[in-house]
């Protein structure tokens, strides 16, 4: 079920280079989250799904296809991009053609650390 009231949230790379993983770790690492890296081949799918959990994700290198078939919307990030997904919101994620590598962390890790 997805969450109505949810706020996808997706926030551009601005800068005139591509960050490093060391800049993007580091700035998920100074808001209290818990970064870790994965990476997929080119073409890989992730079925829809849901978390109960508020993830955090940016892309370091390729690009990505999030999928949220409840809005009937999706989202194309590229290398610097970032994507807030609330817990409960279903998406389905498609690597695009050269394959990806992101880095991604859960709210939920950073609340639990500052208790």
């Amino acid at each position: 079920m997805a969450v109505k009231d949810a706020t996808i949230s997706i926030r551009r790379w601005q800068g005139s280079q591509h960050p490093s993983m060391q800049t993007i770790t580091g700035m998920m690492k100074d808001q209290g989250l818990r970064p870790y890296m994965w990476m997929n081949m080119a073409n890989h799918r992730y079925a829809v799904r849901t978390h109960n959990y508020d993830k955090v994700l940016y892309v370091l290198d390729g690009t990505v296809e999030i999928t949220f078939p409840d809005l009937n919307q999706s989202v194309r990030l590229r290398v610097g991009d970032r994507i807030d997904i609330p817990a409960g919101v279903r998406h389905g994620t498609n690597i695009g053609r050269t394959g990806a590598k992101c880095v991604e962390a859960s709210l939920e890790n950073r609340r639990r650390r500052s208790r």
